[in-house]
C-alpha cells in the first residue's frame, strides 16, 4: 500500500509530504485547487512521462518521492527481487524531471529506465477514471480478472503445458519436413561412397604390404645385380669373403701357439665364418625367388592407382581410408535410425492438439460460467451507480479456426451496454470518463476477493451523480477500502464522508505565485469540508448539522 507521497515543486505544489493510511481515503477540495494534482504527481513517481512543464514556476527541478509498503504485495516483492532492487518491506520510489525535460527515475535508491518503473507501478497502483493508466482497459488484465474470479489457475497452468507440447510437436514435425530434402540429400551420397569403399574392398593393414612389394618389384633388378655381387663377394672361390676368412683363421691357428696373443682376433674370426657363409646361404635363396612376375607388377600397379585415387577424392592418405570407411558407415546408420517418420510425428501432433483442445474447452466451460456470474454482478452494481438502463458483459470471443494460444480458445471482451437496446460496446470504448470509473469501481467491488494490485485511486467517480446514488457510490467505495486501500478524488460530500481518512486540496495565491496545499483533517475540519461541499460559499448552522449528522452516520456504517 502507498504509505507516503512527497512532491517538491510540481506543477503548482511548491512542497507537500502526504501519509496515507489504509481504508478509504478522501481528496476533497474547490473546482480548480488542484485535487487531480495528487494523482498526477503519483503517476510521475510511477513512471509516467513528464515534461518540463511539470515544473513549478520558477524552480529547476521537479522531485517527487513514493513509499509503499510491498510486504503483502507477492508480486511486486517477486519483481523487485527479480531486478535486484529489493530492499525489505518498503519501497522507495523517486523521480525527478529537469528544466531541460529529462527526467531520472530511482527504485530504493537506485537508478532505473522510466520503463522499468512503470512495470512496478503496474503491481502497486490501479488507477481508475480520466486517465491512461487503466489496468481494466488492457484485454491482458481483463482476462486475468476473469480467470481469478472464476479460481482457473491450475487450469490455465494445464491448458498453457498442452499449448506448449502441442507447439513442440509442430516443430519437430516442421523441422523434419524442412529436413528431409537434405537427409536424403546425404543419404544418397554416403550410399555411393558406402559402395566404392566396398568395391575397393580395401582390407586391413593391405596398404602398406602392397606400398612394400611394389617397391620391390619397381627395383628388381637393381635387387638381383646387387645381391649376386654380394653372393659374388662372398662366395668366390678365389677371392671371395669365405674363402679369405678361412685363409686368415689358417695363419693364425698356426701362429697361435707361438704367441698366445693371437687368441682374441682367432676366436673372433672363426666366430665370423659360420654368419658369412650363412648370409652366403640366404641370399643364394633369396635371388632363387627374386623373379618378378609382369601379371603380378601390373595387378600391383593397378591395385595401388586404385587406392590412391580413392584417397585423393577424399583428400586424405591412403593410410586414412579404413577410418574414412567406418566414419560413412557410421553416418548412414545414424541416418538410417534418424528418429520417428513423418507418420509418426504427424500423429503426436495430433495428439498434443486433442490434449490442448480438451483442456482448453474445460477452460472455456469454466470461463463462460464465471463470465455470466460476473456479467450479472457487474450490472446490478451498475445499476444502483446512476447508470440504470447499462449492462455489463463479459464476452468470449472464439478464436479463428486453427489458432490456438497458451492462454485458452478465446479472447475476453469487457463491454457495455448503455441503455437496453443500444449496442454493446467495448469497455475501452466508453466516452464518460465518468462512467468508465463507476463501471470500474463496480467490477472492483464485484471482484474484490480476487484483486492483487494493493492501492485503488477513483478520479472523478462521481461525475454526473449524486444523492442516493453518490451515498452508494460512497458504500462501495468505503467496502472496498476494508480490504485493500483505496484513494478517490470526489466532489460529492456523501462519498467523502465515508472516508476513512480525508484530505483537502486548497489553492492559495502569493505575492508572487499561486501554490497549492494538501493537508489531513481531523474530525472537526471534517465537518467544514462537508458543510462547505453541501452547502457551498453560503454554510449555515443547519448545513454545518447536516455535514455532522452524515459523517457520523457514514462512519457508523
Amino acid at each position: 500500500m502507498l504509505i507516503g507521497l512527497r512532491i517538491d515543486n510540481f506543477a503548482i505544489v511548491e512542497a507537500a509530504e502526504l501519509e496515507f493510511e489504509r481504508g478509504l481515503t478522501a481528496l476533497t477540495g474547490e473546482t480548480g485547487a488542484g485535487k487531480s494534482l495528487v494523482v498526477d504527481a503519483l503517476l510521475l513517481a510511477l513512471g509516467e512521462r513528464a515534461g518540463a512543464d511539470a515544473i513549478r514556476a520558477g524552480a529547476t527541478q521537479a522531485e517527487v518521492t513514493a513509499v509503499f509498503d510491498v510486504g503483502a504485495v507477492p508480486a511486486a516483492g517477486a519483481w523487485l527481487q527479480e531486478h535486484d532492487l529489493a530492499a525489505g518491506d518498503e519501497c522507495l520510489l523517486r523521480r525527478t524531471v529537469r528544466a531541460d525535460g529529462r527526467s531520472r527515475s530511482y527504485v530504493n535508491g537506485r537508478p532505473v529506465a522510466a520503463g522499468l518503473l512503470r512495470e512496478l507501478g503496474q503491481r502497486l497502483v490501479d488507477i481508475h477514471g480520466q486517465h491512461a493508466y487503466q489496468a481494466l482497459l488492457r484485454p491482458v488484465a481483463q482476462r486475468g480478472l476473469l480467470d481469478r474470479y472464476a479460481d482457473a489457475g491450475d487450469m490455465l497452468a494445464e491448458v498453457a503445458d498442452a499449448h506448449d507440447a502441442w507447439q513442440a510437436a509442430g516443430r519437430a514435425l516442421q523441422e523434419a519436413e524442412s529436413d528431409a530434402a537434405g537427409r536424403a540429400e546425404r543419404l544418397h551420397l554416403l550410399r555411393f561412397q558406402a559402395q566404392e569403399f566396398e568395391a575397393l574392398a580395401l582390407a586391413e593393414d593391405e596398404w602398406p604390404q602392397l606400398d612394400a612389394e611394389l617397391r620391390r618389384a619397381g627395383h628388381a633388378q637393381a635387387l638381383a645385380e646387387g645381391g649376386a655381387a654380394a653372393l659374388q663377394a662372398l662366395d668366390d672361390d678365389s677371392a671371395g669373403a669365405h674363402r679369405l676368412l678361412a685363409q686368415a683363421i689358417g695363419q693364425l691357428q698356426r701362429l697361435v701357439n707361438v704367441d698366445e696373443r693371437l687368441a682374441e682376433p682367432l676366436a673372433l674370426l672363426d666366430a665370423a665364418l659360420a654368419p658369412v657363409a650363412e648370409a652366403g646361404s640366404v641370399l643364394r635363396h633369396y635371388l632363387e625367388r627374386l623373379e618378378v612376375d609382369p601379371a603380378r607388377l601390373q595387378w600391383l600397379e593397378q591395385r595401388v592407382a586404385a587406392i590412391m585415387a580413392l584417397a585423393r577424392k577424399h583428400q586424405v592418405s591412403p593410410q586414412e581410408l579404413a577410418a574414412l570407411q567406418a566414419s560413412v558407415q557410421a553416418q548412414l546408420a545414424a541416418l538410417d535410425d534418424a528418429g520417428p517418420g513423418r507418420a509418426a510425428l504427424e500423429q503426436a501432433q495430433d495428439v498434443a492438439w486433442q490434449r490442448y483442445q480438451a483442456a482448453a474447452a474445460r477452460l472455456t466451460a469454466v470461463r463462460q460460467a464465471a463470465a455470466a456470474r460476473l456479467g450479472a454482478a457487474v450490472s446490478e452494481a451498475i445499476g444502483g451507480l446512476g447508470m440504470p438502463g447499462a449492462r455489463f458483459d463479459v464476452a468470449l470471443l472464439p478464436l479463428g479456426e486453427g489458432e490456438a494460444s497458451a492462454h485458452g480458445a478465446e479472447r475476453v471482451e469487457f463491454r457495455i451496454q448503455a441503455n437496453t437496446g443500444d449496442l454493446w460496446r467495448p469497455l475501452a470504448q466508453v466516452a464518460s470518463g465518468g462512467e468508465l470509473s463507476r463501471v470500474s469501481l463496480a467490477i472492483q467491488a464485484a471482484t474484490l476477493a480476487q484483486g492483487e494490485i494493493p492501492t485503488l485511486i477513483f478520479d472523478e467517480v462521481d461525475v454526473g451523480i449524486g444523492g442516493g446514488v453518490a451515498e452508494t457510490v460512497g458504500r462501495l467505495l468505503r467496502g472496498l477500502g476494508q480490504q485493500r486501500q483505496v484513494l478517490c478524488i470526489t466532489h460529492l460530500p456523501q462519498v467523502a464522508a465515508q472516508a476513512h481518512q480525508h484530505l483537502r486540496v486548497s489553492k492559495r495565491a502569493g505575492d508572487r505565485h499561486t501554490t497549492t496545499a494538501v493537508e489531513p483533517l481531523p474530525a472537526a475540519a471534517r465537518v467544514d469540508e462537508l458543510a462547505r461541499m453541501l452547502g457551498g460559499l453560503n454554510i449555515t448552522e443547519r448545513t454545518r448539522a447536516h455535514a455532522a449528522e452524515m459523517l457520523t452516520a457514514a462512519q457508523q456504517v
